[in-house]
């Protein structure tokens, strides 16, 4: 192949790559797309993305493609390897930090990737020079691979990760043209990670409370619709917890909206512990001073309980007046639920009544009489009225 066909052909696995990482929508589509992309325009049999993880000092794969060896996996649950036993990457990162995190004023080649064969060290070829790899060759004999190439993955002018490409025994090595390329291609990779990352973070704030970490209303509200939708085809048990922070406002007016703050905080950890008592339920902040669970699954009797847990823990709160709780569940006999509007309707009564009563346990709609349930009749009531037994609830 002329040089110039070979640079056509790069040229169009940067295009396809950087086409393959436009379409990822998550940063695991993301990492998946760069290894197979890299491998495919590296010529290569594997390839692998791992990130740097800065606090645990470790590289930890993200995704591996290609002909995987033994105990290798797609997408690893639990494989990382110390960054000290690459000092490739170690002193790529200490040149990096040290001038502030600045590409500037480094030569480009210091930023570049590098090669290593299971059969004779490869430093000649290693753009950027550094020292033969014990680690990387014994990996490669090990794992049956012949060679590697391998490129550091750069995000906002630091180091991210890695991009790792392997070819067989007996297939050409790579050289120092492929290790060029193969920075190329990591940089491509790296855009297509950082725009998905920003997406995930949009995603994630869009549905997240700021202040708790917890889920919002807007997450609340495509989860009940999605849970109703399988009560309705399978009959899974839909629960909704719903629970209204006392004392908030004296805690603001009296100690000021930090210490308020710090109240609704504590709140929403208790309330995400207890959550976690049921599986797969949704622990969210609607907003102001109230706080909701649900749960998709479990039975009516598990969630009261979980909600009876709940009431005790932030009755011991250093801060506020413990908490008004209400619960219904389409396992309980409410009449049938067509809407999310009127289960939440019935856990609004239920948490009105609660917290008229003072009642320092949840109140649960249907459990006094069924369809003649005060709590059922309130929530069903036409529009309320003004007065003590009415209040106007969620629509």
């Amino acid at each position: 192949m002329t040089r110039e066909a070979d640079g056509d052909t790069r040229l169009r696995a940067v295009v396809e790559l950087a086409q393959a990482m436009a379409a990822a929508h998550t940063p695991c589509e993301s990492a998946r797309a760069a290894a197979l992309g890299a491998q495919r325009a590296l010529g290569g049999s594997f390839a692998a993305v791992s990130q740097w993880e800065r606090e645990l000092g470790k590289l930890r794969v993200l995704v591996n493609v290609g002909e995987l060896a033994e105990g290798e996996q797609e997408f690893p649950v639990d494989e990382s390897y110390p960054v000290h036993e690459f000092p490739e990457i170690v002193g790529f990162l200490h040149e990096r930090w040290a001038g502030g995190g600045e590409w500037g004023h480094l030569p480009a080649v210091a930023g570049g990737g590098w090669v290593e064969s299971a059969e004779e060290p490869c430093s000649s070829d290693r753009a950027g020079g550094g020292r033969y790899n014990h680690q990387r060759v014994a990996a490669l004999r090990r794992r049956g691979r012949g060679c590697c190439v391998v490129a550091p993955i750069v995000l906002d002018g630091r180091a991210w990760g890695e991009l790792y490409v392997a070819r067989r025994p007996g297939e050409p090595a790579f050289a120092r043209p492929d290790a060029d390329f193969a920075t190329v291609l990591a940089a491509v990779a790296a855009a297509g990670i950082a725009q998905t990352e920003r997406l995930a973070e949009a995603r994630r704030l869009a549905f997240t409370d700021a202040l708790t970490g917890l889920a919002n209303r807007r997450a609340v509200d495509r989860r009940l619709d999605e849970a109703l939708e399988l009560h309705r085809r399978d009959g899974a048990v839909v629960s909704l917890v719903v629970c209204d922070l006392n004392g908030l406002k004296a805690v603001n007016d009296s100690r000021g909206h930090a210490v308020g703050d710090r109240l609704l905080e504590r709140f929403g950890s208790v309330l995400s512990l207890c959550g976690a008592i049921l599986p797969g339920t949704l622990a969210a902040r609607l907003g102001g001073d109230e706080f909701c669970l649900l749960a998709v699954g479990p039975s009516a009797e598990e969630v009261v309980k979980v909600a009876g847990e709940l009431c005790a823990r932030a009755a011991e709160l250093d801060l506020g007046d413990g908490v008004a709780v209400g619960v219904a569940s389409t396992g309980d006999p409410i009449g049938p639920v067509y809407s999310a509007r009127r289960l939440f309707r019935l856990a609004d009564a239920a948490q009105y009544r609660a917290k008229a009563a003072r009642s320092g346990e949840p109140v649960v709609a249907g459990a006094h009489g069924g369809p003649d349930d005060p709590v059922v009749r309130l929530a069903d009531s036409p529009e309320p009225r003004q007065g003590p037994e009415r209040r106007r609830f969620r629509r």
